[in-house]
């Protein structure tokens, strides 16, 4: 499989370490990974802050930049968000249905880094072993945007350490919001926030 990674501005600019490793898990599990040199921002932060005609060349940008890949990785759930549920949309308000459709076809082959090894590559175990305890986060984005954030924490659990369930409350969160959180899951209160039915129409729970 062909794989284009989007980088993005956070990796490249603040963590490129983690680019390294998704390119390396990557071709670890058999992908082709190429990172084409003409991508740029994904133009959320414009979209969010009210600079949408300024957002759309960088829509027609990322369009030509991953044209022709299988699949088109991203290891963070608010810019694959921006490419899934933006970038169309920005087209249509600014009345280029070409670029609409274009955007469409590069979002229904755009992933999230997890969504892309659990969805399409069918992997929960990537052969990795972290011997400590971790506090997993699920994001807003994984939460309402990708619908994958609860589901994401049991891949990981099994991804961590298959079998001892290392995955959990652990070191990284205040003692008292532990125990609060401890307290509530046996109440049954560990479920999965509300999601925003603007988003999914069609998937509103």
């Amino acid at each position: 499989m062909r794989v284009a990674l989007f980088v993005t501005c956070l990796v490249d600019g603040l963590f490129p370490d983690v680019g390294k490793a998704t390119v390396g898990l990557l071709e670890r599990l058999g992908c082709a990974v190429e990172v084409p040199l003409a991508q740029t921002c994904c133009g959320q932060m414009h979209v969010n802050t009210g600079y949408l005609r300024e957002a759309v060349p960088l829509v027609r940008r990322h369009v030509a930049a991953f044209d022709g890949y299988d699949a088109v990785v991203v290891p963070s759930g608010s810019c694959a968000g921006s490419v899934r549920h933006q970038h169309a949309w920005l087209a249509s308000e600014a009345g280029d249905p070409e670029l609409a459709a274009a955007a469409r076809e590069v979002a229904s082959r755009t992933f999230e880094l997890s969504e892309f090894l659990v969805d399409v590559l069918g992997v929960t175990d990537v052969g990795a072993f972290y011997p400590h305890r971790v506090t997993y986060h699920p994001t807003c984005h994984s939460l309402r945007v990708h619908l994958v954030g609860h589901a994401g924490r049991q891949d990981a659990q099994r991804a961590l350490d298959p079998g001892r369930g290392l995955l959990g409350l652990g070191q990284l969160v205040p003692a008292a919001h532990r125990r609060r959180a401890v307290a509530a899951a046996g109440r049954g209160a560990h479920r999965p926030p509300g999601r925003d039915p603007g988003l999914h129409p069609d998937r509103a729970a």
